[in-house]
């Protein structure tokens, strides 16, 4: 459910920024469920550090929006936690290692 609520916060922000796409790949939540580790793909990944920076710095105001979203079906909102997957770069590595 947090993935899902996270992945439509992002596509409506990323909405008015052309040619960027922010999408949640895996949402892992601490057993006590206090603790949300968000992975985010970030396209393209030439922005991918910069834009991370961007999501870390406003992590409030997404907090606050994934609160207004599932606040009648959690107990508590989870602190969110934002890493970058590249896990899609690596796969690239890896096929031009194998072209070669």
């Amino acid at each position: 459910m947090l993935q899902k609520e996270l992945a439509q916060i992002f596509q409506e922000q990323t909405r008015a920024t052309h040619g960027m796409m922010v999408s949640v790949t895996r949402a892992k939540v601490s057993p006590d469920l206090s603790v949300c580790t968000a992975y985010l793909s970030i396209f393209p990944s030439e922005k991918a550090q910069e834009t991370l920076d961007n999501v870390n710095a406003s992590v409030k105001t997404i907090r606050f929006e994934l609160g207004k979203r599932i606040r009648n079906q959690v107990r508590i909102i989870p602190e969110l936690r934002f890493f970058l997957d590249d896990s899609l770069d690596y796969i690239d590595h890896i096929d031009e290692l194998l072209k070669k």
